[in-house]
């Protein structure tokens, strides 16, 4: 009798042990799985964090990229300007300064041949007042006419003096003579040496006498 309660008392023992206990085993199971499903979703969370945070670091490092290039394409285009501006400034100064010097060099010229001309010119006067010397006057004014055509080509031409109000910036007044009558006054009535342009610009004033 005793044996047979030691042996039921044994079998109850033996369906509380939690060891044995079933349910317990699944729910511990479960948990074990649940805790390892955590961890991965864990893992591939932060390995998509970590791939976000990498992915906008390079959008924003071609970002600034794409900024510096656009700068530097902006700073070139100034650069480029201003170069361009310089030399096309340069180009047109080369190209004044090297009429200036053709003219220049044409002035210099022709102001040392209008001596010469001065000399014709009293040449002429002179043969006119010699009887006989048609031949000598023709031959002079000929040479005269030839000389004074070419400087005409080169761009001189006489300042008209005789009958003109005077002018400082075409004249030089060497004497005042008194006027013969009120409408003379002011006026150029002797030329003592002709004066010269060369294209509009002086190269030698007129030498007058001007009534007052």
């Amino acid at each position: 009798m005793t044996n047979h309660h030691e042996k039921q008392h044994n079998e109850e023992d033996l369906e509380q042990d939690p060891i044995l206990n079933s349910e317990e085993t699944d729910n511990i199971a479960d948990a074990t799985l649940n805790s390892d499903t955590t961890d991965e979703d864990s893992k591939e969370k932060k390995k998509k964090g970590i791939f976000s945070k990498k992915k906008e670091s390079e959008v924003d490092i071609l970002k600034k990229q794409v900024e510096d290039i656009a700068i530097e394409k902006s700073e070139m285009h100034d650069r480029y300007l201003r170069l361009y501006s310089e030399f096309d400034n340069y180009r047109k100064r080369s190209n004044k300064e090297k009429i200036e010097l053709m003219k220049n060099a044409s002035e210099d010229m022709i102001y040392a041949i209008l001596p010469v001309v001065d000399d014709f010119e009293r040449a002429i006067s002179t043969a006119d007042a010699i009887e006989g010397s048609e031949a000598m006057k023709e031959g002079i004014l000929l040479i005269y006419s030839k000389l004074i055509n070419t400087l005409k080509q080169k761009g001189l031409s006489a300042i008209e003096s005789i009958g003109k109000p005077f002018d400082t910036d075409f004249h030089e007044a060497i004497t005042m003579v008194p006027a013969s009558d009120e409408s003379q006054k002011g006026l150029v009535v002797v030329e003592i040496e002709k004066g010269y342009l060369i294209n509009d610009k002086i190269i030698r004033h007129a030498k007058v006498v001007v009534a007052n």
